[in-house]
């Protein structure tokens, strides 16, 4: 990407996973030619500080008020860049930034505006451990404080009934401990089988931790809001070997095979 130094631009930006080497040129690029950054505090605080550079940081639950103040600063004729960790089109900033972008001024719509991806948990974590969504897959936000928790069991009913490797985000907060564990439940009624669960907490920080289990034996407790949780399709296969199972779902699928449950 080719970026503008003169007038005010907005890009949304995926940080990517953890590993500053897995942040794209182009995310990079924007970042060092900015001079406002904005974002939830833990991802503002991936962004290196420098002159020329306002970092501006809040809480997870003003996205709307986060957009707006960008949208005000891109329009004031600054070089705005939003930070989101992973991708900023899945389950992130972008989408709460044309929320905003729709309701306010119409002015807002000639501002020069970009989503820049990254590379998203479910992927970073799926590398880690083979190919458990070398298949048809959905991903799956577990978090109920924007959407009901019976449309969240619906999806994952139907998840398993169309057969999908399903990722799981933000599976389980200190304030909502319990939507895991019932989700857990549903699962294995579902599912009906011992197919492989992929725990990936801070995949590729110094606090990565991986973790393969059947699915009968997956526990609450395994899970943080810093994991991201592939549970296979009935197709996915477990390969073991001395330094670490590889999980991957076959490309094919035999006729007659991969019907789901339920």
């Amino acid at each position: 990407m080719s970026v503008a130094l003169d007038g005010g631009w907005l890009a949304v930006v995926g940080l990517g996973p953890g590993d500053a080497a897995l942040v794209t040129p182009e995310v990079s690029a924007a970042l060092a030619a900015a001079t406002d950054a904005v974002g939830y505090i833990p991802y503002v605080a991936r962004v290196a500080p420098r002159d020329g550079l306002t970092l501006h940081a809040s809480d997870n639950r003003v996205e709307l008020d986060r957009a707006r103040h960008a949208l005000e600063l891109a329009a004031a004729g600054r070089r705005v860049v939003v930070v989101s960790s992973g991708d900023p089109g899945v389950f992130a900033m972008a989408s709460a930034l044309f929320e905003a972008l729709e309701a306010g001024p119409a002015a807002w719509r000639a501002l020069d505006i970009r989503v820049l991806p990254g590379i998203t948990a479910m992927l970073a974590a799926a590398a880690r451990v083979g190919a458990p969504l070398g298949h048809d897959f959905c991903a799956i936000n577990l978090s109920d404080n924007l959407k009901p928790w019976a449309l969240i069991e619906k999806r994952l009913r139907l998840a398993v009934e169309a057969d999908f490797a399903i990722a799981l985000y933000n599976p389980r907060s200190k304030a909502r401990p319990e939507g895991f564990a019932r989700a857990l439940e549903l699962l294995r009624e579902a599912c009906g089988d011992a197919r492989p669960v992929v725990f990936a907490r801070a995949v590729t920080t110094p606090e990565e931790t991986l973790r393969v289990v059947p699915l009968p034996d997956a526990r609450p407790e395994m899970a943080d809001m810093r994991t991201v949780v592939l549970v296979g399709s009935s197709l996915t296969r477990v390969l073991p070997r001395p330094s670490g199972a590889f999980v991957y779902t076959p490309r094919a699928v035999p006729a007659g095979e991969g019907g789901g449950h339920g």
